[in-house]
């Protein structure tokens, strides 16, 4: 019975001033009963009537050193079972004299206690930090003023390059007011400040796709601790472009749930539905996909994320990134944004027949004023088939390899030719070396060995 309901009974005495006895031959409510509301009603009003858990409850009976005793122990690292903590305090309270909880009031006991108390003793510091310390959770104000960027090596197996299983990495740019996806590269190895770089330079220019509306340079970019966000390159670039990066604290991921719940987005309505997805529990899946057909179903995904409402905005984050339509900082060219952000500059001779990178011959007619001359040399490792030549950091044309114009390669493709090629030969010396180890050498005769001759003298005659 709720405080209301005792009111609409106590009403009759307190207002119609109908005694209690009648009350209660009336309600069949006990008179006591009836006078402990009145008492509580004269005492706290309305909100006297409410019910109120006793302080004590399930440790009336218990001894304080008994009680001291279970907080004790299940605060103690590992803790043991409740069965073990009963057992335990069964045994402190008879060597103290005490009475013996039962099995339910240790456990209510264990109960109270405060959850951070518990995590904090147990789990350590981390994990209280995690679960229950204060955070301060940004909002971004506007599009294109705080974008996160973050890898994440995704739950399903491809065929490699070399024909083996292979597991991808996928890396995003999120702009934080929108939610949307505003860039991405799906690839393989370890994440480098180039994979970031690249998913930057989709993020920031302007895409072939009109749908995909999200472009320009963001005021913060907000990253982690690895070594690809933390290289002398990108703190350059991020200069030259009047972007300020913020990482987050070792250790610490708060800050980048949002493009953190995104790569789950991915794995639960993407990759589940994906041949060779790497399910809980699950065997290795025999692979079947390679990694430009899974680019192209990520990409496809990515603009269907970008147009549907999202739960929290109440519209899709190309809507709210739209918004009533203002225009984004953007680079000067495309060409300014390659010198800055594909840095893998590489220093090479213009020869009278081109440039020579990777084994590959590159050539253009812009060349031949530079034969003989050093040149820089930018090239995207997902297609070197061309590569872009500076001469001082001025453009100078786009070089294209002649011998296969119409192949698309990469450089891990090349790398894993030149692996194989190494593994080859490896095979060949290890199966040449022992039969020529084996073979039968002719015998070789010592020499007859030298007689010491005792030199004598006239005066030994």
């Amino acid at each position: 019975m709720d405080a209301e309901e005792r009111w609409r009974v106590l009403r009759l005495h307190v207002e119609d001033e109908i005694p209690l006895a009648a009350l209660a031959r009336g309600t069949g409510i006990g008179v006591r009963t009836l006078q402990r509301w009145h008492r509580r009603y004269r005492d706290g009003g309305l909100s006297g009537l409410d019910d109120h858990p006793r302080v004590d409850a399930g440790r009336r009976r218990t001894a304080a050193e008994t009680v001291a005793f279970v907080e004790r122990i299940a605060l103690t690292r590992p803790r043991p079972s409740l069965a073990t903590l009963h057992r335990l305090t069964a045994a402190e309270a008879t060597r103290q004299g005490n009475p013996i909880p039962s099995y339910a009031t240790v456990r209510e006991i264990v109960r109270a206690l405060d959850p951070a108390l518990v995590t904090l003793a147990l789990e350590g510091p981390a994990s209280y930090r995690d679960r229950h310390e204060l955070v301060l959770r940004r909002r971004a104000d506007r599009p294109n003023q705080t974008w996160q960027s973050d890898h994440t090596e995704l739950d399903i197996v491809i065929v490699g390059t070399d024909g083996k299983p292979d597991r991808p990495w996928l890396t995003t740019v999120m702009d934080e007011y929108s939610r949307a996806i505003c860039g991405y590269t799906v690839f393989t190895g370890a994440p480098s400040a180039l994979n970031t770089a690249l998913a930057l330079r989709q993020a920031i220019w302007r895409k072939a796709d009109p749908a995909w509306a999200m472009c320009g340079l963001p005021d913060i970019l907000h990253v982690d601790h690895g070594s690809d966000f933390t290289s002398h390159h990108l703190e350059r670039t991020a200069i030259a472009l009047h972007i300020r990066i913020i990482h987050s604290i070792v250790g610490r991921p708060q800050g980048r749930g949002k493009i953190e719940r995104f790569f789950g987005t991915i794995n639960t309505e993407l990759l589940a539905t994906l041949p060779g997805h790497l399910g809980p529990g699950s065997r290795t899946p025999t692979p079947s996909m390679d990694l430009p057909a899974l680019d192209q179903a990520i990409g496809a995904f990515i603009a269907v994320y970008n147009d549907r409402p999202h739960s929290e905005l109440g519209v899709s984050p190309k809507d709210a990134w739209v918004a009533d339509g203002w225009l984004p900082r953007m680079p000067n060219s495309l060409e300014d944004l390659d010198t800055l952000l594909l840095t893998v500059p590489k220093i090479r001779i213009v020869q009278r027949d081109g440039i020579h990178f990777q084994g590959q011959r590159y050539l253009a007619p812009t060349l031949a004023p530079f034969v003989g001359h050093p040149i820089t040399i930018r090239y995207d490792p997902r297609d070197i088939s061309e590569i872009r030549v500076y001469d001082h950091d001025t453009f100078i044309c786009v070089a294209i390899d002649e011998a296969h114009p119409n192949l698309r390669l990469s450089l891990r493709d090349i790398e894993t030719a030149r692996r194989a090629r190494r593994r080859e030969l490896r095979k060949t010396i290890n199966d040449r070396i022992p039969t020529t180890a084996t073979r039968q050498e002719p015998r070789h005769t010592p020499p007859p060995a030298r007689r010491n001759r005792l030199r004598t003298y006239e005066e030994d005659e």
